[in-house]
């Protein structure tokens, strides 16, 4: 989940996690289970095909949305026996990387089918949140999507019939091979539209992300700071920064979602990440526990000290990462898809890093996943060109693509393998397949419940003006953990 600068075009081409849900707390607590998954995607990285088992009823025809268009394909789709076709497609890559990376695929699509156009429509990630549910329940519905995973997005659209089950398309395509079980997974939800990560699967994701740490290789220098090889190193260094007259941490959550984005890492870096993941998937206890508390407190605790701006829920998104690179912040916290354009304006000043581990040389942990998955509209008029076009974006040299952009592609390929060693992008890169290797990657804490997106945004713009107390966020945070999951069990009990 990430958000981006306002644009909206009416034809065209146009350029794009995480998240993947899926993550623990410490080595000693994984379980067989999650070393199984993260064995898995290592595989899969390292370009190894893996089968992904089966989900019974793979046709869809036991699925929310079943019957439509698309949804029983038998063969492979062929673009170029569509006719003449316009695909109106609804996306939030409007980032300079990400943007360019599909207006090149897009192009370089309508080139191999030229009677096929594409009309693009591309959003920041809030407006897409706000307008699509309206846009996709309409008469005239866009073919293609980006969809938040999680129950707010794309729970909330499957159980109202507004999404097409891609199963099918995902054996014809083998998408079950490209993509490692654990990532495909993200983007399932039930037969009975009640939870999501199992059952039939409603997109699939161009990119990988994952919250890191920027760092302003000249800042340090300047304070006589090294880049941190453990949290307690970072979080050392934050008083050296700010005695020597810089801003430690660059901060802007005028957006709300930033915070959650921070707050996720702090949580993890508390030991937290177990926890975390299974209650967002529903099988957790909630956050009415230490590692949440304690999250909210460093939280509230650097602004106090001044490690990041005073007017922080004044200042946009955007504006915080270009006060970053232009030289204002030691560090920045955020998502891998800041880094094209960061590195457009810092160059070799500009490093980066997943969050580094506990102890020197642990396994690193944070929040992150997979892009928002691309799903196609139960009524789109052009289902099948629409399946061709999620697997032309989603291709091995749409991977290459993506990296020559600067993009993370959810699975890296060739030219992830020839980045120069020592850059920025191979930081990153790097930092993507140890988070794997590691089962490192925590869900986002916004696909917990259908509300959690804007009753934990709200709290934390309290947390950091300091109207609502690390205690209090944690019980709301439980509060609507508990409701959410006693009302789908009452939702599941047969009626007298």
């Amino acid at each position: 989940m990430h958000s981006e600068r306002v644009r909206s075009t009416g034809r065209a081409h146009r350029p794009r996690r995480a998240p993947v849900r899926q993550r623990q707390g410490r080595p000693s607590r994984r379980t067989a289970r999650t070393r199984r998954h993260a064995a898995g995607l290592v595989l899969a990285l390292g370009g190894v095909l893996l089968a992904a088992a089966c989900v019974p009823g793979t046709d869809g025809s036991g699925a929310a949305g079943a019957g439509v268009p698309g949804a029983a394909a038998t063969s492979k789709p062929d673009p170029s026996k569509a006719g003449k076709a316009t695909l109106t497609v609804w996306d939030q890559e409007v980032r300079g990387g990400q943007n360019d990376e599909l207006e090149r695929l897009n192009a370089e699509f309508e080139k191999k089918y030229p009677h096929i156009r594409i009309k693009r429509v591309a959003r920041s990630f809030s407006d897409l949140k706000t307008t699509l549910k309206l846009a996709i329940s309409g008469n005239k519905p866009p073919d293609v999507i980006q969809a938040n995973q999680g129950y707010p997005d794309m729970v909330a659209f499957v159980q109202a019939g507004l999404l097409t089950p891609l199963d099918n398309y995902a054996g014809l395509y083998a998408w079950n091979t490209r993509y490692p079980s654990t990532l495909l997974n993200l983007n399932r939800v039930s037969a009975d539209g009640r939870d999501f990560g199992t059952g039939r699967l409603y997109g699939i994701s161009q990119t990988g992300e994952y919250i890191g740490v920027y760092y302003n290789k000249d800042v340090l220098k300047k304070a006589g700071v090294e880049p941190p090889q453990t949290w307690e190193e970072l979080t050392d260094a934050l008083p050296e920064i700010k005695d020597d007259g810089e801003l430690p941490v660059q901060f802007g959550n005028l957006d709300k979602y930033p915070a959650i984005h921070t707050f996720g890492v702090l949580q993890n870096q508390a030991g937290g990440a177990e926890e975390t993941r299974e209650s967002v998937f529903g099988r957790g206890g909630g956050f009415d526990n230490e590692p949440t508390k304690e999250a909210a407190r460093t939280l509230a605790d650097w602004k106090k000290r001044g490690y990041i701006p005073k007017g922080a829920n004044g200042t946009g998104y955007d504006d915080a990462a270009k006060k970053f690179a232009d030289g204002d912040g030691a560090f920045l916290v955020t998502g891998t898809w800041q880094l094209p354009d960061l590195k457009k304006t810092m160059g070799g000043k500009l490093g980066f890093m997943p969050p580094p581990p506990v102890k020197k040389g642990g396994e690193p942990v944070t929040t992150g996943g997979q892009g928002l998955a691309w799903s196609i509209t139960s009524k789109s008029r052009h289902p099948e060109v629409a399946a061709a076009y999620l697997d032309f974006i989603t291709s091995r040299h749409a991977a290459d693509v993506m990296t020559e952009e600067g993009v993370l592609p959810a699975v890296p390929g060739k030219a992830a393998r020839e980045i120069p060693e020592g850059s920025v992008d191979a930081q990153m890169v790097k930092g993507w397949e140890q988070l794997n290797a590691a089962d490192g990657l925590v869900p986002y804490l916004d696909y917990t419940t259908p509300d959690f997106y804007d009753s934990l945004s709200a709290d934390l713009q309290g947390v950091i003006n300091g109207s609502v107390s690390p205690g209090e966020l944690s019980s709301k945070m439980q509060r609507s953990y508990t409701d959410f999951q006693e009302k789908k069990r009452a939702e599941g009990k047969p009626k007298p």
